[in-house]
């Protein structure tokens, strides 16, 4: 589908339509900060992975805009952001390839992405989350449920280091969301779809806790968004 969602996260409801993504595509990943909102990558047909970005303006309605490309065509990747730089970690790519791939790009502009360096382990439907200064990959396949959490530091290229593990390894732990402080992850696939929520502090390294439970069992690569207060997970397998 081409379709984008919205709500507004302070009140309760239904979802509303935004408009359309440039192309129609499956397992792509997403990223913003407080003006834009982006979306890479992606599955168009079976073996057919792209490297297409797109961004809307959030503050309005409206069809998906041309940003630029990924340095390598890939779906079910990680995305991060801070307000300057948004992020896209790891990912799949057809037929068959797990990528420790880590691209950037600057959210203000348009333009392909940049290469940012790797993933500790490679692997793809992980869970991307940031604050101003960490972006964060936690979890995925590699082929195996993996339980890895590792980090960048945003203002800075290189390669991603250790943080800890989540609470029991998992893939399809793309519902995901975060604050400054906290990144969450919601849901996932070992060997079933679970209704886990775990937590990390952003600005410290070490395994994540134990947070909750989704209030339905459809933790199979839910959409996640939040405020600084409020995170909203949607949808999922």
């Amino acid at each position: 589908t081409a379709v984008i969602n919205y709500v507004t996260i302070s009140t309760l409801g239904n979802a509303a339509d935004f408009g359309d993504i440039t192309e129609a595509k499956q397992v792509l990943t997403g990223a913003s900060n407080n003006t834009r909102g982006l979306s890479a990558g992606g599955r168009k047909s079976s073996n057919y992975d792209t490297d297409v970005i797109d961004y809307v303006t959030i503050s309005t309605l409206g069809n998906a805009a041309d940003f630029g490309n990924l340095t390598v065509a890939r779906q079910n990747l990680a995305g991060a952001s801070s307000n300057t730089r948004a992020f896209f970690q790891g990912g799949y790519a057809s037929p068959g390839t797990h990528n420790n791939t880590i691209d950037y790009v600057t959210i203000s502009t348009t333009g392909n992405a940049a290469d940012f360096g790797d993933l500790t382990v490679s692997r793809y439907t992980a869970a991307g989350t940031s604050s101003s200064t960490r972006g964060i990959a936690s979890g995925g396949f590699d082929p195996d449920y993996s339980d890895v959490i590792d980090y960048i530091t945003i203002t800075t290229t290189g390669n991603s280091t250790d943080f800890g593990n989540l609470t029991v390894a998992r893939g399809l732990t793309n519902g995901s969301t975060s604050n400054n402080t906290r990144g969450i992850n919601a849901g996932g696939y070992n060997p079933t779809i679970n209704d886990i929520i775990d937590y990390v502090t952003i600005a410290s390294t070490g395994d994540a806790v134990d947070f909750g439970n989704l209030e339905q069992t459809t933790g199979g690569g839910p959409g996640g968004a939040a405020s600084p207060t409020r995170g909203v997970f949607s949808g999922g397998y």
